[in-house]
């Protein structure tokens, strides 16, 4: 009789093991597209008999060496006796009787040394930057980095970023020939280009955390394993990188951003936002894990970079008491050098909202005319919507209903959008 236990077993291991899986499969067979297909066959195959047969003693073994042994196939039917093959028929230790069934001890057949710590953490982290790799879109990385190294399926990405599952197939596709054509090595990068390919795995990362923090579109303000995804995958990689501080930096700005999480929305999913978030709800937890990260970051003697800079300001959130009590001054002088060192229309739309409250609306609305004289942020509801806020309290109330009436077209998440009419509806 089937389990029907053992489907939700291959989507457990599936998503704790799939990365090492299909790190270990690119080193053996040094095409990370082959490896990649390899892993989805083993999964299919793994969908199949784990329902019927029971779970495998050792499942992830079970899944690596299924992948080998179609890894094997492969290499034959491209060419018999090919050098590749016969040392992937050797370390099988069934000297090329490669039958493609999963064996009863995958893990006798597979060999200890395929789990070797040092090993995973290297096939790990060549991973991460071959998902990330500069020549592909920002769209192929992130949807890259979610399938090999997150182990979400197509439907999964999909969903979370309301575009057909055939877009999300499509991408991935594209991105693994874009690789085969520039023949990217499956390796973790020389030192000195390490530093400079490790700023492109951060921003998909944060990309990752951002569409899950302040959902783009859709009904949720947040959501919860994306964001959870990117937390995952920041560890991972401060894990694997203990030495870099902007690694750090950006655990600890995702650490302390998530420990809002509880309080940002309501019991019907409505934005709470900050000046009226129960505070008691925070993550504490997750507060002193990103001041630790923060501080590991910072004692790496080279300063902040653009994640630390910004976990520093969610710092002096976290361990104020209310609004009001905040260090507004110190936000406002980690966003200029925020400003200097990482230069954005965003940046300095949140300077000025906290000009606004160290300072006072008025010093804070020449920022904000400026930045909409510059038309740089053309299509985002933040622009209006801080301009109306900031002319609300000023009193000018007919330019700030005006505002927030944009804000509103613009606005994409149904969520933020009410947020909005509520202020339109309190100006009367």
């Amino acid at each position: 009789m089937a389990d029907p236990t053992g489907r939700e077993a291959v989507a457990a291991v599936w998503r704790i093991e799939s990365a090492r899986i299909v790190g270990a499969l690119a080193r053996y067979t040094g095409d990370f597209a082959l490896a990649e297909d390899l892993a989805q066959e083993a999964l299919a195959e793994a969908l199949v008999t784990w329902p019927r047969e029971g779970v495998p003693r050792h499942p992830a073994g079970w899944l690596l060496t299924v992948g080998r042994r179609r890894a094997v196939d492969a290499f034959r039917r491209r060419s018999a006796l090919d050098g590749r093959y016969a040392a992937l028929a050797r370390d099988l230790g069934e000297g090329g009787a490669a039958s493609g069934g999963a064996p009863a001890d995958p893990v006798r057949d597979a060999g200890d040394v395929l789990w070797d710590p040092d090993q995973i953490d290297d096939d790990m982290l060549a991973l991460m930057f071959l998902s990330c790799h500069p020549v592909l879109s920002r769209e192929a990385r992130v949807a890259l980095t979610l399938r090999v190294v997150g182990g979400l399926t197509s439907d999964e990405i999909a969903r979370v970023f309301l575009v057909p599952t055939a877009t999300v197939q499509a991408r991935i596709t594209r991105a693994k020939k874009t690789l085969g054509a520039v023949r990217a090595p499956f390796e973790v990068p020389p030192a000195e280009e390490r530093v400079k390919r490790l700023g492109s795995v951060l921003s998909v990362i944060y990309l990752i955390f951002t569409e899950g923090s302040s959902a783009g579109s859709g009904d949720d303000l947040i959501r919860l394993d994306l964001a959870g995804e990117a937390q995952r995958l920041s560890r991972v990689l401060a894990r694997l990188m203990p030495d870099e501080p902007e690694v750090h930096g950006l655990l600890a700005l995702l650490e302390l951003t998530a420990a809002r999480f509880p309080a940002r929305t309501g019991p019907d999913g409505e934005p709470v936002l900050l000046e009226h978030q129960e505070r008691r709800r925070w993550d504490h937890a997750a507060i002193r894990r990103g001041r630790a990260a923060l501080a590991r970051a910072g004692k790496a003697g080279r300063g902040l970079g653009a994640y630390g800079l910004q976990a520093a300001i969610a710092e002096c959130h976290a361990v104020a008491p209310s609004v009001e009590a905040t260090d507004w001054e110190r936000v406002v002088l980690v966003y200029e050098a925020l400003g200097r060192l990482s230069p954005s229309p965003v940046v300095d739309l949140n300077r000025a909202v906290a000009v606004s409250m160290a300072r006072g609306p008025a010093a804070a609305l020449p920022i904000v005319d400026e930045l909409a004289a510059s038309q740089e942020l053309p299509n985002s509801h933040l622009l209006p919507s801080v301009r109306g806020e900031l002319l609300t309290r000023l009193g000018r109330v007919d330019e700030a209903r005006t505002e927030l009436e944009h804000a509103v077209r613009l606005c994409g998440n149904e969520r933020e959008r009410t947020v909005l009419e509520r202020k339109l509806d309190a100006l009367g």
